[in-house]
C-alpha cells in the first residue's frame, strides 16, 4: 500500500514542480468560489490525498508492530521512549533542514508531522487502545470548531502557532501545511490497528484484517457520503458547490476536514483490504516495485524531492510544462529511481548496523 502511494506523490510532486496547470486548491483559504475545476487536473492531484494520510496511518501501524514486540520481550521502557524520541526528532527535523534548503524556504510538511507525531507516540503508546480511538474519533469530530474560531477562511487570522498545531499558515518565505494535531489522531489509529495484527495473529482477535479494513472502510466512506451530501460541519468550510463529481470529491485536506479523513481512510483500508486478496493469491515477489518503494519510502521521498526542487530552482523550470509531459517526467523518474531503490534496500541490509543514521532512512 505504501509503495503505490509513492507512485502517486511522485506524480504530484512532478506536477507541482513542472505543471503550469497544476491545481493546488484543496482548502477554503485556496479555493476561489466558482473556480473551475479540469477533470484530469483535479484527477491527478485528487489521487494524491492518499497519500499522506496513508504514510501516517501505516508509520502508527509499523511503530505498534515493532515496539508492542520489543515491550513482550521485556525491553526498558525509558530505552523505548529514547529510541522513538530520537527517530521522531530526526525525521521532523528533515523538513526545516534539508528539504528547506532546496526548496529556498522554511517548509514544515509531511516528515514535520511525521517525525512529531512519532515522538508524541512516546506517551500515548502506555494508553488503552479503546482510550486511543476515543481520542482519535474526537479530533476529527471537533478539530473544526477549534478552526473555526482561530481559522476561518476570508479572515486575516494565520498564526504561526495556530497552524502548527491545528491550521495553516503560508507566506513567501515560510509555509506549515501539517499541523501535528489531526496527523496525530491518524497515526494513533494506525497504531491501533498494528496492536490489532499483533492479537490478531495472536489468536486474541477473530475478525481477519480483510473482514475488519472492508467493514471500517466502507462505514467509513458512507459517514463521508453523508457529511459530503449535507454540505456543511465536516468540511473545514471547503463545501461542495454542485453535484459534479470533482465538487463531491473535493475536500479540504488544509487543515484536513472530517470529510477528507474519511474518504481517504476509507479508501485506503478497501484497496488494503483488496491487495492481501491479492497478495494470497500471486504471493509476494522480492522485486516486485510496489513492495520495494515500500520498503525504501523515506529513501525514495528524500531522493526524488530534492532532485525535482534542485533541477528546477537551478534551470529555473517552474511550470513550464503541462499535465501530459507530467506523467512522462514521472515514468522516467520512476524508471531511475526503482533501481535505485533496489540498491539501498540492500545496502541498507548490510550495513545498518554499522550506521546510526541508516535505520531512520
Amino acid at each position: 500500500m505504501r509503495g503505490f502511494v509513492m507512485i502517486l506523490m511522485l506524480v504530484d510532486h512532478v506536477s507541482m514542480v513542472y505543471n503550469k496547470d497544476h491545481l493546488a486548491t484543496d482548502s477554503a483559504i485556496s479555493y476561489i468560489p466558482g473556480s473551475a475545476l479540469p477533470a484530469w487536473e483535479f484527477f491527478t492531484r485528487w489521487t494524491a490525498h492518499l497519500c499522506t494520510p496513508v504514510f501516517v496511518f501505516l508509520a502508527g501501524t509499523a511503530m505498534a508492530l515493532s515496539i508492542e514486540r520489543k515491550v513482550a520481550k521485556g525491553i526498558d521502557s525509558s530505552q523505548i521512549n529514547k529510541d522513538i524520541l530520537i527517530r521522531g526528532a530526526f525525521i521532523a527535523i528533515l523538513d526545516p533542514t534539508l528539504i528547506s534548503l532546496f526548496a529556498g524556504k522554511f517548509l514544515f510538511q509531511v516528515l514535520y508531522a511525521i517525525g512529531l507525531a512519532m515522538m508524541c507516540m512516546a506517551f500515548f503508546r502506555h494508553l488503552s487502545s479503546k482510550l486511543l480511538i476515543i481520542l482519535a474519533l474526537s479530533w476529527f469530530t471537533f478539530g473544526e470548531l477549534l478552526n473555526g474560531i482561530y481559522f476561518p477562511p476570508g479572515e486575516s487570522t494565520q498564526s504561526i502557532f495556530n497552524a502548527f498545531f491545528f491550521s495553516s499558515y503560508t507566506s513567501t518565505n515560510l509555509v506549515i501545511k501539517y499541523p501535528l494535531l489531526p496527523w496525530l489522531a491518524m497515526m494513533i489509529l494506525g497504531w491501533v490497528f498494528g496492536r490489532y495484527l499483533l492479537d490478531y495473529k495472536e489468536g486474541r482477535n477473530s475478525v481477519g484484517p480483510v473482514k475488519l479494513l472492508l467493514s471500517l472502510g466502507f462505514v467509513s466512506l458512507m459517514a463521508f457520503a453523508a457529511l459530503r451530501y449535507y454540505n456543511g460541519y465536516g468540511n473545514m468550510f471547503l463545501l461542495r458547490e454542485d453535484h459534479s463529481w470533482q465538487h463531491w470529491l473535493h475536500v479540504s485536506k488544509y487543515p484536513p476536514s472530517a470529510t477528507y479523513t474519511l474518504l481517504e481512510l476509507g479508501l485506503m483500508m478497501v484497496l488494503m483490504a483488496l491487495m492481501i486478496c491479492v497478495e494470497r493469491l500471486i504471493g509476494t515477489r522480492q522485486n516486485g516495485i510496489l513492495l520495494v518503494l515500500g520498503q525504501t519510502a523515506m529513501f525514495f521521498y528524500l531522493v526524488h524531492r530534492l532532485v525535482l526542487v534542485g533541477v528546477a530552482n537551478l534551470f529555473d523550470l517552474y511550470q513550464v510544462s503541462d499535465l501530459y509531459t507530467t506523467y512522462i517526467i514521472s515514468a522516467v523518474f520512476l524508471a531511475i529511481l526503482y533501481p535505485l531503490c533496489i540498491w539501498y534496500r540492500s545496502y541498507k541490509a548490510k550495513n545498518v548496523k554499522k550506521s546510526v543514521y541508516l535505520k531512520y532512512l
